[in-house]
């Protein structure tokens, strides 16, 4: 009698999902939408861990990780000092290419943190990702930690996948010259997408990211003035926008091979990024580090070397410009949690608090 319960109410899941699945496409069907099945990254995480059981070997930290954050914090903090009478032009060559790349590596350092992949205890991990987030000058290492975790949980899921663009994205940049602007305003995009498409109220670790990043801030503004905060800021800023090393937001995840919906880029910037660019194998092992995802492909090369992955992001920037068929609405997207199971979600805070 329970099983037959069980059953229906299986079917009924089923029969409101599908409901729901029709009523969006329906409401925006120029993005790729998945049939009703899930993310493909667990189902090869189990035949990988079946035929290489000896990938396991690699789960857990690294510990090189605080040190590559403390040298990048470091970096940052000398050339503030070092350029403080430089000229204008200096100054801004220096706020994209040495402030936007060791910026843009420490959100990668965020990222890996959030996966509680720089130290054995979480708690170290927050602390740590603060102290990654402060040459970024403004506050973003715990909010990023709990939409990111939804992003793994449940990837391409309307709503609660924050990193898809919104449809009113898909509609206005449309062509190469909005889709060069869309590029430069990423930063705002990712930064405040979130707050529209699903927000949450900030909790006691955001509100200790805020207190943490404004007095830091604070301290740089009182020693070198806007000159010193704003290399920080805008450093971030364009380091998030056109920019080599951001070429893996449009990398990771946008269809342009219809079918797949993660990608990896196996070039030389990974060494900057924490390897992140081997994005397949961090979505099929995310409690691996980024050090050892190269392992994860030359353990399984059958699972990873005929999958269509990237040598240059750089060129994937200039291919979603020019290409008219690739824009914010080339990405998948998969209804498996119905309305009522997001809004208890969002209730209670999201997977992560």
């Amino acid at each position: 009698l329970d099983m037959c319960k069980a059953n229906e109410s299986a079917q009924v899941d089923q029969t409101t999902l599908e409901v729901q699945r029709k009523a969006k496409i329906a409401q925006a069907p120029e993005f790729y939408w998945d049939e009703l099945t899930e993310e493909p990254h667990a189902t090869r995480r189990k035949l990988i861990v079946a035929a290489h059981p000896e990938i396991k070997s690699l789960f857990g930290h690294c510990p090189l990780t605080k040190w590559k954050v403390l040298a990048s914090v470091l970096i940052q903090l000398i050339s503030i000092h070092l350029l403080q009478d430089a000229s204008w032009q200096t100054w801004l060559f220096c706020c994209y290419t040495l402030s936007g790349a060791i910026n843009h590596m420490m959100t990668l350092a965020m990222h890996e943190l959030s996966h509680n992949l720089g130290a054995k205890k979480q708690i170290h991990n927050r602390w740590l990702g603060f102290f990654a987030n402060l040459p970024m000058g403004i506050p973003a290492s715990a909010s990023f930690k709990r939409y990111h975790m939804e992003h793994h949980r449940y990837q391409g899921e309307d709503v609660l996948d924050v990193d898809i663009p919104t449809s009113s994205e898909g509609k206005i940049f449309t062509n190469t010259p909005m889709k060069v602007l869309w590029c430069f305003l990423q930063p705002a995009f990712y930064s405040l997408r979130p707050m529209f498409v699903n927000p949450k109220d900030p909790g006691y670790w955001e509100k200790v990211n805020y207190a943490v990043q404004i007095t830091f801030d604070a301290i740089i503004w009182y020693f070198y003035g806007f000159k010193g905060l704003g290399y920080l800021v805008f450093g971030t800023l364009l380091g998030m926008g056109v920019h080599p090393v951001a070429g893996h937001f449009i990398a990771e995840h946008y269809v342009m091979n219809k079918g797949q919906e993660t990608y990896s880029y196996y070039g030389p910037l990974n060494w900057l990024c924490f390897n992140v660019g081997y994005h397949n194998e961090h979505h099929d092992f995310p409690f691996i580090a980024g050090t050892n995802l190269p392992k994860v492909r030359a353990i399984a090369p059958e699972f990873y070397d005929d999958l269509p992955h990237y040598h240059s992001w750089s060129k994937v920037i200039l291919d979603y410009i020019v290409d008219p068929e690739v824009g914010p609405f080339a990405r998948m997207k998969r209804v498996t949690v119905s309305d009522q199971e997001k809004d208890e979600l969002k209730k209670s805070g999201g997977l992560v608090q």
